[in-house]
């Protein structure tokens, strides 16, 4: 990215004032993408971990498989998802408050007395897949925010910060020959008005 500039006081300032700007910021963004990597590491590890738990339980509960074919699937429902939003390092992830089950209502004289158990673990299996894809969606955002952060870095450290330094260098470089000149030239014109001087 070529920055454009003039050779002149002005645009020497502007530019100045725009490397302390990402010479300040570049910590901070630093920090972000450290804090960000940091948290996306937790999220997946957390929903991995509920995977493994998720895939256990219906595991254990395979065994069962004949009992389940005589259980209701539509006794148990999700009615709603409680989240709420939580900032991590200016990023606003999802945090699972709650889940709300709906029960149709069932005699429990005429079922088997299993299905009470049957409800506790649809449940409890609900939970658990619901939490998994809310550490994953949680973790999508952070890794989101996070590429886009070491973009930023890696923009401010290898391609605008070394960009302005160079166009800064040359714009002082010119103005040190053109002062350079400048005197060069005042030196020869005042020698010039010393001859001629001693010459009349």
């Amino acid at each position: 990215m070529a920055i454009k500039f003039q050779y002149n006081k002005t645009s020497l300032q502007q530019l100045e004032k725009q490397l302390k700007v990402r010479e300040k910021a570049l910590p901070t963004l630093k920090n972000k993408e450290a804090a960000l990597r940091v948290e996306v590491k937790k999220a997946k590890t957390e929903a991995e971990a509920l995977d493994k738990q998720l895939k256990k339980k219906l595991e254990d509960y395979q065994h069962a498989v004949e009992i389940w074919g005589e259980f209701d699937n539509d006794l148990v429902s999700v009615e709603d998802v409680e989240l709420s939003v939580k900032k991590i390092a200016g990023v606003k992830t999802p945090v699972l408050e709650g889940v709300d089950f709906s029960l149709k209502e069932f005699s429990v004289f005429n079922r088997p007395s299993w299905f009470l158990d049957g409800v506790a673990i649809s449940k409890e299996l609900a939970q658990i897949a619901i939490e998994s894809e809310v550490f994953n969606q949680k973790m999508r955002l952070l890794d989101h925010a996070r590429r886009k952060t070491t973009q930023k870095v890696n923009l401010y450290e290898k391609v605008q910060i070394p960009g302005f330094q160079d166009a800064i260098r040359k714009i002082k470089r010119f103005m040190e020959d053109e002062e350079n000149l400048s005197k060069a030239a005042q030196k020869i014109v005042k020698s010039r008005i010393q001859e001629m001087e001693e010459s009349l």
